[in-house]
């Protein structure tokens, strides 16, 4: 488990306005910063989920009571420590998760109490039932329409893959690997499509 994880460098991009050079000096159109944006996980990046995966191990699953205990998740100091590295180095923190649209305010709530960078929250719409990486790439396809995605952090080895696999998606993918994976979670993720 890696322990002293730095978040990647995000350094700033910039791009030329569509302006005409200056009729003044003759020099160029000035640049317009285009902010990085970086995309964190929640389960497993920046909440640790342990303390409730015993709920998905009961039959039937109980996941009113896997997504309630989520307010009482410790946070990885990984995680955070990589969100305030991001924002601290200019970019945009937006958060993607595969939880319900139904934990919207304890999700916000969660985020707010650990002392999250604030950012957008991006979560799976009630009833959608797709695979975690099937979800996430469709997210980050939107997302692509309005931002350029810098650096996407997940835990899911099969998000990782499914982003990898979509060039220039994301300009970069980490692997966040502190937290051991547990079948249930990654059932829960990639099988049952409910986190």
């Amino acid at each position: 488990m890696r322990t002293d994880v730095r978040a990647p460098s995000v350094a700033r991009v910039s791009t030329p306005t569509s302006a005409a050079p200056d009729p003044a000096t003759g020099a160029p159109a000035s640049e317009s910063p285009v902010v990085p944006v970086v995309v964190l996980d929640l389960d497993g990046v920046l909440a640790d989920t342990r303390h409730r995966s015993h709920h998905l191990r009961r039959r039937p699953k109980d996941w009113n009571a896997f997504f309630a205990a989520a307010a009482h998740d410790p946070v990885h100091r990984q995680g955070l420590a990589l969100a305030h590295r991001a924002v601290a180095d200019g970019a945009v923190v937006v958060y993607l998760s595969g939880r319900p649209e139904r934990t919207r305010a304890a999700t916000e709530a969660w985020l707010r109490r650990v002392g999250a960078p604030t950012g957008p929250v991006l979560l799976r719409a009630d009833g959608d039932r797709r695979p975690a990486r099937v979800v996430k790439v469709a997210a980050l396809r939107a997302l692509a329409r309005t931002a350029a995605a810098a650096v996407l952090v997940d835990d899911d080895p099969d998000v990782v893959a499914a982003v990898r696999a979509e060039p220039g998606l994301v300009g970069a993918v980490v692997h966040a690997d502190w937290q051991p994976r547990e079948p249930e979670v990654h059932a829960a993720q990639e099988r049952a499509g409910r986190t």
